[in-house]
């Protein structure tokens, strides 16, 4: 049996986080480059790949300092990552957040008398609590709208500790509460206060393009790319010594 690793660790220059660039799903027409055109404004130098993660962790700091609601998350302890879409399928995954803590933040918890521990992500001594994960070109295809609600309904999971647990509502519908059109409602309601405080378009103007936009703007689209974190029985191998 395999045995995994109960930290994950990534330093950098020699060993850093890695990064792949994703590829389209879909062929392009002869009309391509004209449905690739906008004015919008993507935050970074046309001759470079364009960092979707530090994008989405830039505007994911400036949510948490402009939404009241959204203060608690430290942008800085969310590993944000993408994964590559298997077909040009709108519907599916757009996005997820994995947190990297049990319940009220514990790292092991038991399940049937079995003790669990989940995987911790290190970039060198920094630890993360959260894993942010995109499914690409998915969800850059949405329209503006929908990306700025899919990207708050995944905020919204955190937890208001931010301990590593997500946020737990009342009763069976705990991840997200007992109406999921009341919580649609309030993502809405949350992307249309971000943007009615007129934000700096270089943080989120990249929103308003396709992943082709983008890639025939910068050339590629690069994201960080890492395992989704085990959970780990502490038994055999892995019992405490």
């Amino acid at each position: 049996m395999r045995k995994h690793q109960l930290i994950l660790r990534w330093q950098e220059p020699h060993d850093p986080l890695p990064v792949r660039a994703i590829r389209a799903t879909q062929r392009q027409s002869i009309w391509s480059w004209f449905t690739r055109q906008t004015p919008a404004v993507s935050g970074q130098a046309t001759n470079q790949a364009f960092d979707f993660c530090a994008h989405i962790q830039h505007l994911t700091a400036d949510i948490a300092e402009r939404c009241p609601d959204f203060r608690h998350v430290q942008a800085p302890r969310i590993l944000v990552s993408v994964t590559q879409a298997r077909g040009g399928q709108s519907h599916g995954l757009q996005a997820r957040v994995t947190p990297l803590r049990f319940k009220n933040g514990a790292m092991i918890r038991k399940r049937r008398g079995v003790p669990y521990h989940i995987q911790r992500y290190f970039l060198g001594e920094h630890e993360y609590l959260y894993l942010m994960t995109f499914c690409l070109p998915r969800f850059l295809d949405q329209d503006f709208d929908q990306k700025f609600i899919t990207l708050f309904h995944e905020l919204y999971h955190i937890g208001e500790a931010f301990d590593g647990d997500i946020r737990r509502h009342n009763g069976r519908y705990h991840y997200h509460s007992h109406s999921q059109r009341e919580y649609d409602n309030r993502m809405v309601a949350y992307a249309r206060e971000y943007l009615a405080g007129k934000p700096d378009p270089n943080v989120h103007g990249f929103l308003r393009m396709s992943f082709a936009q983008l890639q025939e703007r910068h050339g590629a689209v690069t994201g960080v790319v890492v395992p989704k974190p085990k959970m780990i029985p502490l038994v055999g191998p892995y019992a405490p010594t």
